[in-house]
């Protein structure tokens, strides 16, 4: 059986919900004084879905959304995989980037019932 575009688990619709979970989350920061300086950056198969700076704060952010419930709170979906690809993603930006002198930190934006909660910090860096 084929999914259609309108099937809530098609994957273009999955996508398009995504997006708009992120442009959310990023007019929020601009909101709180953030530049957003990259959009679904990738390292390789590793994604930060949004980096932001105000001052000498750069801050990774991971987005999740869910719209039914059926998995339990978006915060939940950062195990320590997640935390794991976030942070080797968020060095290799660094590197890449040649950024040193400033703070960083991780932050997780969710969705939930349609309203927003910011974790700002929401995990150390992985270190294993």
């Amino acid at each position: 059986m084929n999914s259609s575009p309108s099937d809530p688990e098609h994957p273009d619709r999955q996508q398009r919900i995504g997006r708009r979970y992120e442009d959310q989350a990023a007019r929020f920061l601009e909101q709180h004084g953030f530049d957003i300086l990259e959009r679904n950056w990738r390292a390789g198969r590793k994604e930060v879905d949004i980096i932001a700076r105000r001052a000498s704060l750069l801050v990774f952010v991971e987005v999740k959304a869910d719209l039914t419930g059926a998995f339990g709170h978006p915060a939940e979906r950062v195990d320590r995989s997640k935390i794991r690809h976030l942070t080797e993603a968020a060095q290799r930006y660094l590197l890449e980037k040649q950024i040193s002198g400033c703070d960083c930190r991780f932050d997780v934006i969710t969705f939930a019932d349609g309203k927003l909660e910011h974790y700002p910090d929401a995990f150390p860096a992985a270190s294993d």
